[in-house]
């Protein structure tokens, strides 16, 4: 099982976003725990992303909306970075 750290400005993002979208709370929950056992699991659609931002990830929580993540295999550790539509964490 791998650890979820929350940074600062993540949970600021967290909380606006869900002001914004509270029905979406129960599948951002299901997203966190399919990632916490797993994160290459398929419905997550893992992504590593590119240019500047190229060692980082994006799982998906819906279609439109994504969490940017970076991912510490060797210490089982995941950073929760950003959350948001795909304008808004690219």
């Amino acid at each position: 099982m791998y650890r979820l750290i929350v940074t600062p400005e993540y949970g600021k993002m967290e909380k606006h976003f869900f002001k914004k979208h509270p029905d979406l709370k129960e599948r951002y929950l299901k997203v966190l725990t399919l990632l916490i056992r797993d994160p290459h699991y398929p419905s997550l659609r893992l992504n590593r992303l590119k240019g500047n931002l190229a060692e980082y990830h994006l799982v998906s929580i819906t279609m439109r909306y994504r969490i940017v993540i970076e991912l510490v295999i060797r210490e089982k550790e995941i950073i929760l970075l950003k959350i948001g539509d795909n304008g808004e964490v690219y």
